[in-house]
């Protein structure tokens, strides 16, 4: 059985696949940290993996750079494509976000009556509810203070049924990462997989800590990402160490790699 096989099930779950969109997920996870550049081949390799047509690629990096993302150069044969620097301007508050550390348990919470609804808060009977020492909109009302009383499963009923939705695919994919050791190109591609499903999550919905936990769930969600994205990571980073048939060696990846999600992954 192709050991990516449930992977890409819930891949195909999600509907149509936005490539330019894996394409911006393989630059933040894995090319950026290697100098930047990357060969339109060895991207070929990798999202063919996934089941990524050449075509496809070439239409989602010809949208990129329509769009301003990222630009070609040719180097003899092969061609070469980077993030411009409005592209990596771009990265910088994204990547902060999805490879955060895992949180520290939340002391003090904040409920807030508030004009605008925050889509990066957790809503509890309209009202904004997320940890006090964080950054918050301006309030009309604002209440600090302990959890002092929670009903079972309630983290069930403050998530909305978009997030139940996102984190019941992404548990999916934490399940079918934590498998026997797989293959470089294998991990490189579940490495990818999971970060996408997590990018699409931490950037438009709230981190859901403890004690607000979805039933089936025994850690936070980024807790759980950054414990199979460590697990991932050795073989998967192996791949982009090999040279290959059109395939030129990557740079080694800088320091601040392992040290995504607060090197925390493999404890």
């Amino acid at each position: 059985m192709d050991p990516l096989a449930p992977l890409l099930k819930t891949l195909e779950a999600d509907g149509r696949l936005r490539v330019w969109s894996l394409v911006i997920t393989v630059f933040g996870d894995s090319v950026q940290p290697r100098g930047g550049r990357v060969s339109t081949a060895r991207l070929n390799r990798l999202l063919g993996r996934i089941g990524v047509e050449p075509g496809a690629l070439r239409t989602a990096l010809s949208r990129l750079g329509r769009d301003g993302w990222v630009e070609s150069e040719r180097d003899g044969r092969l061609s070469h494509y980077r993030l411009t620097a409005e592209g990596r301007a771009k990265f910088t508050d994204a990547t902060h976000r999805i490879y955060a550390p895992p949180p520290d348990p939340v002391a003090d919470w904040a409920l807030s009556l508030e004009d605008s609804q925050d889509p990066m808060a957790l809503q509890v009977g309209g009202l904004a509810l997320r940890p006090a020492d964080g950054p918050a909109p301006p309030a009309r009302l604002r209440l600090v203070g302990r959890l002092e009383a929670l009903a079972p499963g309630i983290g069930a009923d403050i998530a909305s049924a978009e997030h139940r939705d996102a984190l019941g695919a992404l548990g999916a994919d934490l399940e079918a990462v934590m498998t026997p050791e797989l293959a470089p190109l294998d991990a490189a591609a579940a490495r990818t997989l999971l970060i996408h499903r997590w990018r699409r999550i931490v950037l438009r919905l709230p981190d859901l800590p403890a004690p607000l936990l979805l039933p089936g769930w025994d850690m936070a969600p980024r807790a759980a990402v950054a414990r199979a994205w460590h697990r991932l990571t050795p073989q998967a980073e192996a791949w982009w160490d090999q040279p290959g048939p059109n395939l030129p060696p990557m740079p080694p990846a800088d320091g601040a790699l392992m040290r995504r999600f607060g090197g925390k992954g493999l404890d």
